[in-house]
């Protein structure tokens, strides 16, 4: 009877190392590398203070004498890394889904959270986000925890706006003072409240799909829209696709 009793002790205690080792592996593999912030430690560092990352590119914006601008995210959070250094034969192998570590400053400018004075190491891994839907959050306190996110709006209706004296879908710039290549501005509305969103002609130039599709609106035109939710004084989403509502 001892010796039955003493093998099951053994066997029980078998399965208890098991599950740890099962459960350290499991919380291993969700753990950010030593040294690197989770987002909810980046979200509650003070701005100016350093900051250390990994995220993975989701679009890349510019690049300028070695300054790269570029929207990435991982599975928690989205963070907008603005000229960070870079080389132009790195920038291109900035593909969506490279992962990277970044080390930089947390800054903020006209409500816009970013990463500052940057460098960064690419990493193994892959991540790719699909945009979260976050159109019942427009014009709400919420809609900012999302910021820089991919994202989607459903349903919104064109809406003209005013321009020398005629009614217009959209500007070449914000205040019509812009040229063709330029940014884009277009209204939408949703629940009789107006948005105004953006084609960064940056992310996305006179060549691509989305720059022709906001070119082709017409006032009153139902639209599915994704894009990355940047901040200008409020909402400012910069859209990359623009599709008719389904």
């Amino acid at each position: 009877m001892k010796n039955i009793l003493v093998l099951l002790l053994a066997l029980t205690m078998v399965a208890a190392i098991a599950g740890c080792s099962a459960n350290n592996s499991g919380a291993k593999a969700d753990t950010k590398s030593e040294g690197v912030m989770t987002y909810a430690e980046y979200t509650a560092a003070a701005l100016d203070s350093a900051v250390v990352i990994e995220t993975y590119v989701q679009a890349k914006q510019s690049w300028w004498e070695d300054k790269a601008t570029v929207y990435s995210q991982d599975k928690d959070g989205a963070y907008f890394l603005y000229n960070m250094t870079c080389s132009e034969a790195d920038y291109a192998k900035l593909v969506p889904g490279t992962k990277i570590k970044v080390s930089g400053f947390k800054a903020e400018w006209a409500g816009e959270v970013e990463v500052i004075d940057a460098t960064f190491e690419i990493q193994d891994g892959s991540y790719v986000a699909t945009a979260t839907d976050v159109t019942s959050l427009l014009g709400t306190d919420t809609l900012v925890q999302h910021q820089n996110e991919f994202v989607s709006f459903k349903g919104l209706t064109v809406e003209g706006q005013d321009f020398d004296g005629e009614n217009v879908a959209f500007l070449y710039g914000w205040d019509g003072s812009g040229e063709d290549g330029g940014d884009l501005y277009f209204n939408v509305s949703l629940n009789g409240k107006t948005y105004t969103f953006t084609v960064e002609s940056y992310l996305c130039d006179s060549s691509t799909a989305v720059y022709g599709a906001v070119k082709n609106l017409k006032i009153g035109d139902k639209i599915d829209l994704e894009g990355f939710l940047y901040w200008y004084e409020g909402a400012n989403p910069h859209i990359t696709s623009v599709t008719p509502a389904k």
